[in-house]
């Protein structure tokens, strides 16, 4: 059995079941012609669901009255998560489901969940309707001057009992809105046009939504009720995994994104069909796509995105029309058609990475490789069908360590921040290039029965001075590989406590998608569960993400922390008895640090300001918190330049590289327990939104329709921190100062073994 893990998950619903609406339900038009019902083929596939759930997950639970009410609950609030929607009315007329879905899944009758959904829809597109007739008639009537506030947090927040409650929270959410691009110094009619526009690709994303979308929607609220990570993909997504999965697919390597009706390419993947073809290039329109050389052209304006990458996508060898409008057209009438040959697209972005730094240490210039490994990746298909050069891993980093030997540094580091995971078998497998044999971890099953997986080659391939640095997005495959390297002493863990996802899942095929089932739990060497608690590193580093608002722990029931027996191995290194000195070494260094000072300083404030769940809509008292804003990072990013040696700023406008301080206000856990993402403009787009109703505003990139599955956004700033640093501050400071503790290690080993020398002579 091939177990697979992920920390993030696809967005399922990606453009599509974002939103809810109001408006009475007696008045409700909607534009919808029919109610939305489920697909014969649904029926077997939700009773294959039911019991493969009751057989084969990890924990044995009843589908009963009391798990009736909790898929009730988490269906509505993953349709409604922050109550702006649905009146109490509505949740009036679905009790009558509340204590029935149990009976109704056994069945595999879909009519409650149907029947929700479409009277949910209908307030969707009758909300959006509103909205967009009130821009309409101009947005001069709001009033800034007024003392009045928007609760970003409605979780607790009672079901609206009437219209006017839920039209007075849209009338502050536009206003909310009205007043952020105002902010930014745009005009009142350009205000009024971005937000039509805005609104109106909401409202027709959310016409495009289909069976299969509310089925999916469904399915993954009643599996999520036995854990976080048990979910149902349909056979788009199932696809779209599998190309995560192995980091390629078959197509013309392009990037797309929905923009207004039209599908455009945001850019091409280097060296893909697309790019190597010359015809097609960022900012295009693909506005009819065709198959071969004479089949029809389908017109695909207004489409939904995934339904035009899969026409785009085929088979290797085949050829695909495209009719498109430049970007350098001056109307859409200068269209043109081309002829693409699809071929496989390696999507190496996410492949593993190497490059050296130098670090200055005693007045001597030190080599040090670090390899970063974006996820645990493994080509099935071509490991099957015996293709010896599959894309995986382990191979990657094996030739990278080759390089960084031939190139002779003194040590490595492996990078797996922000890492999810991916396949078992590579975690294994990569585990083996450092220990000489071995097991690498345990994992227990429904029955209680152990398995250990070992590595069983007899020679490491690389022996050298070892660390790896983790954060709270390091997750599953990378907390197996992380906890394996501490338990056998073979290197140093540092950064900062990583996710807790210490779960296995495997995909079990269904009459119609795949289900991605938890059957067993993960258990380091030394019998510690990974889960809840995850890898504690030898030496912390500063939070860059909030404990309390991400990692398994503050997932809806996660499975509980627990410990079994020990298996036997053997440690390679004394690490333990050099980490009080590393870890004195290490704070002496940072403690005067401009970089770790800054990221501190950063985390304390971003994490401060996420505790307020309520945003002024005073004109005045926004524009005096936004000087403040503004000041405080300013004032940071001041000190650890004159630190640095740099002349300071006067303001975040003097910025023209990346930096750190405006990423905290975006990007970051929101109220309601979603994420919010900046709009076209840098602005959050809404209040409190989930990350699928993000998705669904944001028109999130995708290569050919597949999504990376991280909600978490950064925006650009401009600095001057790439000019001024022409030494090794350029580096991530995280990863200089791995390389440092790398460097101490390496000097304390070598005294330890010149004392010992000097003691026992040979």
């Amino acid at each position: 059995m091939q177990y697979l893990l992920r920390l993030v998950s696809l967005l399922l619903l990606a453009n599509v079941l974002a939103f809810g609406a109001s408006a009475s339900l007696a008045t409700v038009t909607g534009g919808i012609k029919e109610p939305l019902t489920p697909l014969a083929v649904h029926r077997s596939t939700t009773r294959n669901i039911v019991d493969a759930l009751a057989s084969r997950h990890y924990v044995t639970t009843r589908l009963d009255d009391s798990l009736s009410n909790r898929i009730f609950e988490t269906y509505l609030k993953d349709l409604d998560p922050s109550k702006s929607y649905l009146l109490a009315e509505d949740i009036a007329h679905f009790e009558t489901y509340r204590y029935e879905m149990d009976n109704s899944l056994r069945r595999g009758d879909l009519d409650p969940a149907f029947d929700i959904f479409n009277r949910y829809h209908k307030r969707v597109i009758s909300r959006f309707e509103k909205v967009i007739a009130s821009l309409e008639q101009g947005i001069d009537h709001f009033d800034f001057t007024l003392d009045e506030e928007l609760e970003l947090d409605r979780e607790e927040t009672p079901w609206a009992t009437d219209m006017e409650e839920l039209d007075d929270l849209w009338r502050k959410r536009i206003k909310n809105s009205v007043l952020n691009l105002k902010l930014t110094g745009k005009e009142t009619d350009k205000i009024q046009e971005l937000l039509l526009k805005r609104y109106s690709n909401r409202l027709a994303r959310t016409r495009q939504t289909n069976s299969e979308d509310v089925y999916q929607l469904y399915m993954n609220s009643f599996t999520k009720t036995y854990d976080p990570h048990t979910q149902y993909f349909s056979p788009r997504t199932s696809e779209n995994f599998n190309i995560n999965m192995s980091l390629s697919l078959e197509g013309i390597g392009a990037v797309l994104q929905l923009e207004d009706e039209y599908t455009k390419v945001v850019s091409l993947v280097p060296a893909g069909p697309a790019d190597k073809s010359k015809q097609l290039h960022p900012d295009d329109k693909i506005i009819a796509v065709g198959q071969d050389t004479e089949g029809e052209m389908v017109d695909v304006i207004g489409w939904r995105l995934d339904e035009v990458v899969q026409l785009i996508r085929g088979k290797k060898d085949t050829v695909v029309r495209l009719d498109i409008i430049p970007a350098a057209a001056k109307d859409s009438s200068e269209s043109k058609i081309i002829y693409i040959t699809r071929n496989k697209v390696k999507l190496e972005e996410q492949s593993a990475k190497s490059e050296i730094i130098e670090i200055e240490q005693f007045g001597h210039m030190h080599k040090i490789g670090v390899i970063d490994i974006p996820t645990f990746y493994i080509d099935f298909k071509a490991l099957q069908q015996g293709d010896k050069n599959f894309k995986s891993t382990t191979r990657d980093v094996k030739k990278l360590l080759a390089e960084l030997i031939k190139a002779e540094v003194e040590g490595v580091i492996i990078d797996l921040r922000d890492n999810g995971g991916g396949s078992l078998q590579e975690a294994k497998t990569l585990t083996g290039l450092f220990i000489d044999r071995g097991p690498t971890v345990q994992i227990r099953s429904k029955s209680n029965r152990v398995d250990i997986l070992n590595d069983r080659t007899m020679t490491t391939f690389y022996d050298g001075p070892l660390g790896v640095l983790v954060n709270r997005l390091s997750a599953s495959a990378s907390e197996i590989f992380a906890g394996a390297i501490q338990d056998y002493k073979r290197g140093l863990i540092i950064g900062s406590q990583t996710f807790g996802k210490g779960t296995v899942q495997s995909l079990v095929p269904l009459s119609r998608g795949q289900l991605k089932l938890t059957q067993a739990k993960f258990y380091r060497i030394s019998g510690d569960s990974t889960q809840h608690k995850g890898i504690i590193p030898d030496i912390s580093y500063p939070a860059n993400y909030d404990p309390d608002s991400i990692g398994e722990s503050t997932l809806d029931r996660p499975l509980p922390w627990d410990k079994i027996r020990a298996t036997r191995y053997r440690t390679r290194r004394p690490i333990d008895l050099y980490l009080p000195d590393l870890v004195t070494l290490h704070s002496e260094r940072v403690k005067d640090d401009p970089d770790f000072n800054y990221l501190q300083e950063a985390f304390a404030y971003r994490r401060n300001r996420n505790l307020n769940t309520i945003v002024s809509l005073n004109e005045t008292i926004r524009r005096q918190q936004k000087n403040d804003t503004e000041t405080f990072w300013v004032t940071i990013e001041n000190k650890k330049r004159v630190a640095q040696g740099l002349d300071p700023i006067k303001s975040l406008d003097d910025l023209q590289e990346d930096n750190e301080p405006v990423l905290a206000e975006v990007g970051t856990p929101s109220a309601g327990g979603g994420l919010t993402s900046p709009d076209e403009n840098g602005n959050e787009s809404e209040e409190g939104l989930t990350g699928n109703e993000m998705a669904g505003v944001i028109g999130t990139p995708a290569i050919e329709g597949v999504s990376s599955g991280k909600v978490i956004t950064r925006r650009k700033v401009d600095t001057e921190i790439e000019k001024a640093h022409k030494d090794a501050r350029t580096t991530d400071p995280y990863v200089i100062e791995s390389g440092n503790i790398l460097l101490d290690f390496i000097s304390l080993q070598r005294r330890t073994a010149a004392k010992d020398k000097a003691h026992n002579p040979s």
